[in-house]
């Protein structure tokens, strides 16, 4: 599920004439048997509506006198969130003649035409509150104070965001939180000006339209929205923005260096910018310094499940965790131990709203005979990102719902996915020039796209926490073996290979610096074109001696990935 809670008004929307029918109330039961949350938002006072509606503790928190107090049915507890009235104001507002007038722990109410004479006394005794109407009504509270800031406050205590609620209304006071909300919907006797602003508006007037929304809900969830509602913009094509779905799985996948954990980065900014949670799961340390993110772990201390569940459940907190300290063999493991736990999480509160897993064929690959029960049966909201996606699970793969492909094997990667999964290949799969991505969404079989991605606004210094202190593979590490294959040092990481370049003889040092092995490894291996340019030239220097030329290349690898970070002066 998508959308986790219902956030309805009572006065006009769930409720006609001050009463729920028992067909109304019998949809609220049928949607809260589906595991969801109910927030009941409205500005009547707690003793009224509890007086009106007995229904009350079918709500999981209600939200009193238009968002100046919080009310917990199951335990009748009773929280307010604004100041109570200035006795003096009240007094004020009795001595003018204003009748009808109500009091509650915040809220001060009274009926049109009374409003002039609100206004003048706000102003005569210099106090900073504010108007709101409702049909009529007059409601006053503190400056600040409406539906939105009290259904924030409900949802914080729910462990929700308000992405993933849906919000129904009728009249002026509603604007506001159903503006907050994911998805905003009317219903049918609702003004102009609400039925103007939300994204859906029901045929139904009242009760009968909250039954009709819940029914749709309960059917179709997210889909009930335009892709483009709440999507992240993946780039543009033929003049047409494309978009990615917080109910998407994504498989992100090219060539070695070709810019996938660049477009991830420019996600996450996206995910930013929209208020959208995140995660990313980043077992190569590539992500040291993501904006907006905490990191767990680094090169010498892995984290734990408990730190990323307790981190996760903070809704204002995106995650970067970091496995550098987890050998590769030891990463499925690790992944394996925390996803039930973060998807149970994310049933209850389908937050984080998106997962990043980069290196995904080592965190969920095909080998492991048990990835089946450890995924969930959906995904939503996930990016897995490799270079080899014929290594991921077969079950994970099955769950993409959109293939970005990046390089000159981009057709290559659709091929392999559709092979693995089972599914048509498009007959016609042309490369994408340029900075352009194909983009496919198997399960819809429209044809690909080339699409212009968006960019990152950050430069993140990539990879020096994972080439200096994590483990490289077999492939991507540095041997000394000398002229006469006399040895066989593997050197994982660059931290390891200045150790060993100090310790290994002179001769074997100068084979590998006059066959230029050390800028070959440092150009293709680290991908750092500025520390292989400098080595280039110290090996193409005759006239170092070994002791100069082994200096001069490890001072140039410490000063850019293994030397610490100067003190602040």
């Amino acid at each position: 599920m998508y959308f986790i809670a219902l956030a309805t008004d009572y006065d006009g929307t769930l409720a006609h004439d001050g009463t729920v029918t028992t067909k109304t109330l019998a949809a609220l039961e049928r949607f809260k048997k589906t595991g969801r949350k109910m927030v009941l938002v409205t500005g009547r006072e707690l003793p009224d509506l509890k007086r009106v509606f007995p229904d009350i503790g079918l709500f999981d928190k209600v939200v009193a006198e238009n968002g100046a107090l919080i009310y917990t049915p199951a335990s009748e507890e009773e929280r307010a969130i604004a100041p109570s009235p200035e006795p003096k104001f009240v007094a004020r507002l009795k001595k003018q003649g204003v009748k009808p007038l109500s009091v509650g722990q915040s809220i001060v109410a009274t009926w049109e035409p009374h409003q002039t004479k609100v206004l003048e006394v706000i102003k005569e005794l210099g106090l900073e509150l504010e108007i709101i109407f409702n049909k009529g009504a007059v409601m006053i509270l503190p400056s600040g104070i409406n539906k939105a800031t009290g259904l924030t406050a409900a949802l914080q205590d729910l462990r929700l965001s308000p992405h993933n609620v849906v919000g129904v209304g009728d009249a002026e006071n509603d604007h506001a939180f159903l503006q907050a909300c994911g998805c905003s919907v009317a219903v049918d006797n609702a003004i102009p000006a609400v039925k103007t602003t939300a994204d859906l508006v029901m045929r139904g007037a009242r009760g009968k339209g909250v039954e009709e929304l819940i029914d749709k809900l309960i059917k179709r969830d997210h889909e009930i929205v335009p892709r483009r509602h709440d999507g992240i913009v993946l780039g543009s094509a033929g003049g047409d923005e494309i978009y990615l779905s917080p109910t998407d799985t994504v498989l992100i996948a090219g060539s070695s260096g070709i810019g996938k954990s660049t477009l991830a980065t420019a996600l996450t900014e996206r995910f930013v910018e929209s208020g959208f949670q995140f995660c990313v799961f980043d077992p190569e340390g590539d992500y040291d310094g993501l904006e907006g993110a905490v990191r767990l772990g680094d090169g010498s201390s892995a984290p734990t499940k408990d730190q990323v569940l307790d981190l996760v459940a903070k809704a204002d907190s995106n995650v970067v965790v970091n496995g550098l300290a987890l050998r590769v063999n030891e990463r499925p493991d690790f992944f394996a131990d925390l996803l039930p736990g973060l998807s149970c999480f994310r049933r209850r509160t389908a937050r984080p709203h998106w997962l990043v897993i980069d290196e995904a064929h080592h965190l969920l690959p095909k080998r492991r005979d048990d990835t089946r029960a450890v995924l969930s049966l959906e995904l939503p909201g996930t990016i897995l990102i490799t270079v080899h996606p014929e290594a991921i699970s077969t079950d994970a793969l099955r769950l993409v719902t959109a293939i970005i492909a990046l390089g000159p094997k981009a057709k290559d990667v659709v091929k392999v996915f559709c092979r693995e999964t089972g599914i048509e290949s498009p007959k016609e799969i042309s490369s994408p020039k340029g900075e352009r991505v194909l983009f496919w969404r198997p399960q819809k079989r429209k044809k690909l796209a080339m699409v212009k991605v968006i960019e990152p606004h950050q430069s993140l210094k990539r990879h020096s926490r994972k080439y200096a202190e994590g483990q490289l593979d077999e492939a991507g590490s540095f041997y000394f073996h000398g002229p006469d294959d006399a040895m066989n040092l593997r050197a994982h990481n660059l931290m390891i290979f200045a150790q060993m370049a100090e310790g290994i003889d002179d001769k074997t040092w100068e084979f590998h610096l006059r066959a230029g092995d050390y800028s070959k490894w440092f150009r293709h291996q680290i991908r750092d074109k500025d520390l292989a340019r400098e080595t280039a030239e110290a090996e193409q220097d005759q006239t170092l001696s070994a002791e100069e030329s082994r200096k001069r290349v490890l001072d140039a690898v410490r000063r850019r990935y293994t030397a610490p970070a100067t003190a602040p002066e």
